[in-house]
């Protein structure tokens, strides 16, 4: 089943975008697209898209010849005391905006669609999923990971566009596709922000009006990390600590987490050496609403003498 939405829904100025509701149309239009030699780009979505998502989108389009955006509030990925229900879903805005950004299909399939029969069959992923989210929301990488390789599996060789802001996630998808022998390129895309620095996210719109100003601390505290890696922090419980700190101003936020991690493991070592990259990541219940984000920095490296300083030969040169 498919049908156009863009122009005629009054985007006058976008081209139309297709959308499908069946697995099995979505793999065959796809099919169809590289048949022709054309490159694939997946952005795939839970809905209520924002900025962040259509920076994915626009990146999707510059890179590729079509565009494939999926809209799919995927149960699996929900504990038992999350907000499934309550996620926000603006299907006809979504189109929209996917259309006007470039995107040329749109896989939107009801539950009963994606998992006819129920769930038997899940993908558990451990390395990178170990900790954090995934200590924090227990089964809930398993949901994103059955859902992401169900989606790779109908879309067939692609590249696939994910925001940085899920960094966890990033990198439990990367690990996934790369472990099954997916042909996908897992693309990571940075992160974007509003004005005063909150992670754009589809939850924000859950956020109570009265707390909104204590959200964008978990950047801050971010950035105070990144400011103490800056200047010479080294161990993970300082750096953390500092986070902590900066996310402890405001009691609002309840912390679950603030962290200072090898961005390749997830791992925190004794000590970051000089080079280093470290990824900061922290999460805090803000009301009823789970906040997560998270900030790359890098550990200075020595400072060097140049040859001409250093050769004795050269003084006086």
């Amino acid at each position: 089943m498919a049908n156009r939405i863009g122009a005629e829904s009054g985007a006058a100025t976008t081209a139309a975008v297709e959308r499908l509701t069946t697995p099995a149309s979505f793999s065959v239009a796809l099919e169809a697209l590289r048949a022709q030699g054309r490159s694939v780009g997946l952005v795939p979505t839970m809905g209520a898209l924002h900025e962040g998502h259509a920076s994915l989108i626009r990146r999707a389009a510059a890179e590729c010849d079509a565009v494939a955006v999926t809209v799919f509030v995927n149960p699996l990925q929900f504990g038992e005391s999350e907000d499934f229900d309550r996620y926000p879903r603006t299907f006809d805005a979504d189109a929209e905006l996917a259309a006007a950004c470039g995107a040329r299909l749109l896989f939107a399939p009801p539950v009963e669609e994606m998992y006819p029969g129920g769930v038997v069959t899940t993908v558990h992923v451990d390395g990178p999923a170990l900790g954090l989210e995934g200590e924090s929301r227990p089964g809930h990488f398993d949901g994103v990971a059955t859902v992401v390789a169900k989606l790779f599996a109908l879309a067939g060789r692609c590249r696939a566009y994910f925001g940085e802001k899920d960094f966890q996630q990033l990198a439990v998808v990367r690990r996934m596709a790369a472990d099954l022998s997916f042909p996908v390129e897992v693309v990571g895309c940075r992160t974007v922000r509003e004005a005063d620095g909150l992670a754009l996210s589809s939850r924000n719109a859950l956020i109570d009006p009265a707390d909104r100003d204590a959200a964008p601390l978990l950047y801050h505290a971010l950035q105070q990390g990144a400011a103490a890696v800056s200047g010479g922090a080294t161990t993970p419980a300082t750096i953390a600590r500092v986070m902590a700190q900066a996310l402890g101003t405001d009691p609002r936020l309840d912390i679950d987490y603030a962290v200072a991690v090898d961005p390749a493991t997830f791992n925190a070592p004794d000590t970051f050496g000089p080079g280093d990259e470290v990824r900061l990541l922290v999460a805090a219940r803000l009301g009823s609403v789970r906040l997560i984000d998270n900030l790359g920095a890098r550990v200075p490296a020595p400072a060097t003498t140049s040859t001409r300083e250093a050769d004795p030969a050269c003084a006086g040169a």
